[in-house]
């Protein structure tokens, strides 16, 4: 089971965008990385092709940030907080985060 998922509100701990918060679009379990809405953009210079039909330039588009660099929004506290893991009396494993022992997916 992984720390952070599809649709977790999330916010940058290093880099350029330190502070800023999103909603994680994507994760790459092989890579160990997410894919942010609107963090870590870059601009990339692609070139056309006109045989797709597609223009060249530069564009603007979101890049990977690795899941170290990122942590999961307390809904309670409105900070950063880490995450660990906790077995219900059902035997479901879920997330849980360490500061209260709130359980992040009930």
């Amino acid at each position: 089971m992984k720390k952070i998922k599809k649709g977790d509100e999330i916010v940058v701990l290093t880099g350029k965008d330190k502070g800023k918060r999103g909603n994680v679009s994507r994760v790459m379990p092989d890579a160990e990385r997410v894919l942010v809405d609107n963090i870590n953009i870059v601009k990339k210079h692609q070139k056309g092709n006109p045989q797709m039909g597609t223009p060249g330039g530069i564009i603007e588009k979101e890049m990977p940030i690795h899941v170290s660099n990122v942590a999961l929004v307390n809904p309670v506290t409105g900070k950063a907080d880490r995450i660990g893991f906790k077995v219900l009396d059902d035997g479901r494993k879920v997330r849980c985060f360490k500061s209260n022992g709130e359980v992040v997916d009930a």
